[in-house]
Order: structure tokens, then C-alpha cells, then sequence
């Protein structure tokens, strides 16, 4: 999986750059917000994720630090968000601005966004409560447990199986190796 990008920037687009490493380009689709920070010929860093759209097609989304793309994550992890909503919301603003307004349930932050109902931000406000403390903390998630998840997708499963045998995994193995092969284990009975 492409998780991170070092190189110059080729070219714009409306939504993303393409960004040229090792004499292959990457089209990464950043916030529209944040494209007037890339000018071409600049090199830039970028943290990615990767969403696999369908089966055929594969996009890129960059964000500018690591926090930014666990924000953005988060937020994709939420039903009904996809990629290009969960980096408008995880752009709006910094972390601060972004807790701050989940803390007061303030709707209208999130009225920036598109494509978005009072409904739908109602949702990203109650899910992302607490979640976001989280992430400031460093969350509490166990070490690994992102990279297992990804091996398993790699391998097929789906992410709620992957998460739901993530739960169950005892706290021994310790390698990335080792855990793959306890969930699989898990997920032949």
C-alpha cells in the first residue's frame, strides 16, 4: 500500500496534484482548500491513503502530517462518508477547530461540506464524539492493529470481518507476521 509520497510537484488539477517520485507520477487528490499550498516544481510530502473504488480503480488522498490522515480516517471510517467528504471535513480546520465544534455540536462547521444534510452531520458529530481525544492521545488502539487490518484486506476480507477478528486476537503475538496468522486462524472457524 502507498502510505506515503516524497517527490516534486508535475502538474494540477481542480482537486489534486500529480507529484512525480522515483520517475513514476501520482495523482493524489488533496483538499481543494489546501491546493494553492502546492506549486509546481516544489517538492512535497505527503501521508496517503489509498481507496481501492470498486475494483478497478485505485485514488490516492493526501494529507500534509500524519495527524491530518488519522483525522481523515476516522471520519472515513464513519457509514456513508467517502473519501472526497472525509477530506473536506478533516480540512475544514485544525484539530482543535474540528474538536471544538464536535465538543458543541456545532452543525454549522460542518455546513461547508457539500453534498452533506443536517442528518448526515448530525451522524459525523456523534460518532466522531470522543473519537477525536483519541486520536490527540494517540488513541487507543493497540500497536499493529492498522497494519493487521490492511494485511487482511489485502488478503480479501472484508474491513468489518478483519475488525470484528482484530477483536478477538489474544495479546501475544507480537509481529505483524504473527498476528496475520492468528486472525486467519480465527477466520477458518
Amino acid at each position: 500500500m502507498i502510505s506515503y509520497i516524497k517527490g516534486k510537484v508535475l502538474a494540477q488539477g481542480s482537486d489534486y496534484i500529480i507529484t512525480e517520485t522515483g520517475g513514476v507520477g501520482y495523482k493524489v487528490h488533496v483538499a481543494e482548500s489546501r491546493l494553492s499550498s502546492f506549486v509546481v516544481g516544489q517538492e512535497v510530502e505527503l501521508y496517503c491513503y489509498l481507496h481501492l473504488k470498486r475494483e478497478e480503480t485505485m485514488e490516492l488522498y493526501g494529507m500534509e502530517s500524519p495527524q491530518a490522515l488519522e483525522v481523515f480516517e476516522t471520519i472515513k471510517s464513519i457509514s456513508g462518508i467517502g473519501p472526497k467528504a472525509a477530506l473536506v471535513i478533516a480540512s475544514l480546520g485544525s484539530m482543535e477547530q474540528l474538536k471544538l465544534a464536535i465538543e458543541k455540536g456545532d452543525a454549522s462547521y460542518f455546513a461547508r461540506v457539500h453534498g452533506i444534510g443536517a442528518k448526515k452531520i448530525q451522524k459525523i458529530i456523534l460518532e466522531l464524539t470522543g473519537k477525536l481525544k483519541n486520536l490527540e492521545k494517540g488513541g487507543e488502539k493497540k500497536p499493529g492493529e492498522k497494519e493487521v487490518v490492511d494485511a487482511l484486506l489485502a488478503l480479501g476480507f472484508s474491513r468489518s470481518k478483519a475488525k470484528e477478528v482484530l477483536s478477538q486476537l489474544p495479546e501475544g503475538p507480537s509481529s505483524l507476521e504473527e498476528k496475520v496468522r492468528e486472525a486467519l486462524k480465527l477466520m477458518r472457524r
